[in-house]
């Protein structure tokens, strides 16, 4: 006797990880066309499945936005975590090239997250553990930069000054007159490679290598 489908199950797939579809399919709706664009059944059409299956994975639309904007937060520490290791056995001009890179990197790479993981209007943290702590990872990584520059020196306004310049260039490139500019991706990474290396230049007081 053939068993009976629970009502409104995604599909049943071994092959197919519908989760990882919703989250991709989000993201894609997000970098077309904001969090405006995100809707639990509009997620549903593009993945092809039941208007009911994200709701398996993904209490509200709120709960699938604080998933993304987590694993935002996540890739970005362990981006920022890579580049601060270089510290190790590179210079304090390298580390901070890698970082701007890696910083700016993730947020052309994923501007629908990015857009959205400073803004708890579109997402409040306090509502989402998951958020807070991958966030706070993301943080440690800046203060451990601020601290591999400036030494004892360090403090909030050092900090600021880091994370302002890669913000700030992440959103000209992103949104702003920078982003009309440069419209191609490969522009957009010469010129962050180019200003980050002068911003490294400037802040360590390190000549850059010789060719």
């Amino acid at each position: 006797m053939a068993s009976k489908k629970s009502p409104g199950r995604p599909r049943a797939d071994a092959a197919r990880d519908l989760r990882s579809e919703l989250l991709q399919t989000s993201r894609e709706l997000l970098d077309e066309g904001g969090s405006g664009a995100l809707s639990l059944r509009e997620v549903a059409r593009r993945s092809g499945c039941t208007h009911q299956a994200p709701y398996h994975y993904f209490a509200d639309r709120e709960t699938l936005l604080a998933t993304l904007v987590g694993e935002g937060f996540e890739q970005l520490a362990q981006q920022l975590r890579a580049a601060n290791d270089l510290a190790e056995r590179g210079t304090v001009r390298a580390t901070l090239v890698a970082s701007g890179q890696a910083y700016v990197g993730f947020a052309l790479s994923q501007p629908g997250v990015f857009r959205i993981m400073f803004r708890p209007d579109v997402c409040n943290p306090l509502r989402f553990g998951q958020v807070l702590e991958a966030g706070a990872r993301a943080r440690a990584e800046l203060d451990r930069l601020n601290r591999i520059v400036h030494g004892a020196s360090a403090n909030e306004a050092t900090a600021t000054l880091l994370w302002a310049h890669v913000h700030g260039l992440a959103c000209l490139l992103l949104d702003g007159p920078l982003g009309v500019q440069l419209p191609a991706g490969r522009q957009r990474q010469g010129h962050l490679r180019e200003v980050a290396e002068l911003f490294a230049d400037r802040v360590s007081g390190q000549a850059p290598p010789t060719n």
